[in-house]
């Protein structure tokens, strides 16, 4: 895999460092002279190993949903058993829908997850509305929600007992997300090493919440699993966005697939590390909430503003204060997976020739796709400004589970189509139609529960339609468009 290159003989453009990029993927200097790096190929290395990628994919899911997602569950689900069944139950979908992600990433062996199954599923119209979705709405709102969680978490103890000022949270958060986008853009070692470090660090303080709670309970402190499910309370409109916030949590199962061409063995590694994966955050997410119950009632949950901290002060007195810079750490790792992951679906968009060329372009030293990593930058600093984070989850829900429900399809639409293509890993058929037919209800309800977030959702995907005509089927792209977005990269890096 080489880099996409510009040419110096053609317009003397200057790359990286003073590096110049010749057209067979070799480095020179700014004098045409070929340096140590003679003759070799400036590509992204197979780096990521099975320890790796678990720490990749946990990293990722724990992030900010299983300390903000408690909330919103309850809210929707209606009771305190319903809402430890619709953890389950995301949990279990969660997994049929890693497995269909499996089976793709071991058959179709290259990086880009979502965007790369569609474009082979469906072809490069329906893969460039996927993209469009991503780069304009669904990526920068996943970001922004982690990030206001890390800038909420990581200034509590600096406040407390007071709350965090709001301007506060949001500059935390833009330093949080400015941090994380340069450490993925100097090392793809120390990115994935820090990754690995930060999935050790939430799941103790998983633990940390866990074991006190599992002991209040063997006390026989059950007074708030009485009357667990009130059917009075539950609302079935509610449901969707119930399941929306605990799918939400769960979300990050699917990165390891978007650097599919970086990691080890990918026959054996892609499935073995979903699968430890998913039984563990699995496990972590209902013993945490059942912890949550045996500290907090209902009522409690409702009103807490963060509900972790709140369950570190009821039982756990002093100590409370560390709680929250655990959580901030929690929310940085699945930051930093995160946008390690998504860059390489942009790297792979360049590549494919539906975004500017320059994001394919690698570091001649570092390695990594630098303006790949920065590109969803601006996005996710306006909509870190423009909204609150129940908003933003619903509205990016909606967009998120519509197209992953699109790749499953796509799935069983390529066993009729391609029923020779190698499958080292294949689930049984029932797993992907489950999960498409519960994506699919739950992204239809959502119209009738949330109908304001879900309907601009849906007319931002529809945008883009004309934005393939514009920029790919009419000339591909406007010249002008490409010229100022290298120009804006080389003239800042």
């Amino acid at each position: 895999m080489t880099n996409r290159t510009t040419s110096p003989q053609k317009d003397g453009r200057v790359g990286l460092n003073g590096h110049t990029f010749s057209q067979n993927g070799t480095v020179s200097d700014s004098g045409g002279k070929l340096q140590d790096g003679d003759n070799r190929k400036v590509g992204l290395g197979k780096k990521v190993t099975l320890l790796r990628g678990i720490s990749i994919i946990i990293g990722s899911v724990i992030g900010a949903g299983i300390f903000i997602s408690p909330k919103g569950i309850l809210k929707n689900s209606g009771s305190v058993g319903m809402s430890l069944i619709v953890w389950l139950a995301c949990g279990i979908l969660s997994l049929f829908g890693a497995l269909c992600y499996a089976e793709l990433g071991t058959c179709i062996k290259k990086s880009g997850g979502h965007y790369t199954y569609i474009m082979e599923a469906f072809g490069p119209q329906m893969a460039f509305i996927r993209l469009w979705a991503d780069l304009v709405a669904i990526r920068p709102a996943a970001l922004a929600v982690i990030s206001l969680a890390f800038g909420q978490h990581i200034l509590e103890p600096l406040f407390m007992p007071c709350g965090v000022p709001l301007i506060a949270v949001k500059l935390a958060t833009v330093i949080g997300i400015t941090s994380v986008m340069y450490l993925n853009s100097m090392s793809v070692t120390w990115t994935a090493k820090i990754q690995i470090f930060l999935t050790i660090t939430k799941l103790l303080a998983i633990i940390i919440i866990i074991v006190p709670g599992m002991y209040q309970l063997f006390k026989g402190e059950t007074g708030n699993f009485e009357d667990a499910f009130n059917m009075n309370t539950m609302q079935l409109s509610g449901m969707p966005l119930a399941f929306y916030s605990g799918m939400y949590a769960y979300a990050g199962w699917f990165y390891l697939n978007f650097v599919t061409e970086e990691v080890e063995n990918p026959e054996r590694t892609v499935p073995l590390a979903i699968c430890i994966s998913m039984v563990i955050v699995t496990c972590c997410y209902v013993l945490i909430n059942v912890a949550y119950y045996t500290v907090m009632s209902a009522e409690e949950l409702l009103a807490s503003e963060a509900v972790a901290v709140t369950f570190a002060e009821k039982l756990m007195g002093n100590f409370s204060v560390a709680v929250p810079v655990f959580v901030a750490l929690s929310c940085y790792g699945s930051m930093n997976g995160g946008l390690f992951a998504l860059s390489r679906m942009f790297y792979v968009a360049s590549r494919e020739g539906q975004l500017p060329e320059v994001l394919s372009m690698i570091h001649v030293r570092r390695h990594t796709p630098l303006a790949a990593v920065f590109i969803l930058y601006p996005m996710t600093i306006f909509q870190l400004f423009v909204g609150d984070i129940y908003s933003l989850l619903n509205f990016m829900s909606f967009l998120r589970w519509l197209f992953i429900g699109v790749v499953v399809m796509g799935l069983i639409y390529l066993r009729y189509t391609k029923p020779d293509l190698p499958r080292p890993f294949k689930v049984p058929l029932f797993i992907p139609v489950v999960f498409c037919f519960t994506c699919f209800s739950m992204v239809f309800l959502s119209l009738y529960s949330d109908p304001i977030n879900t309907g601009i959702g849906f007319a931002i995907s529809l945008t883009g339609i004309p934005a393939y005509y514009i920029f790919l089927y009419f000339n591909h792209r406007p010249k002008w468009f490409h010229r100022a977005l290298e120009e804006c990269f080389f003239d800042h890096i």
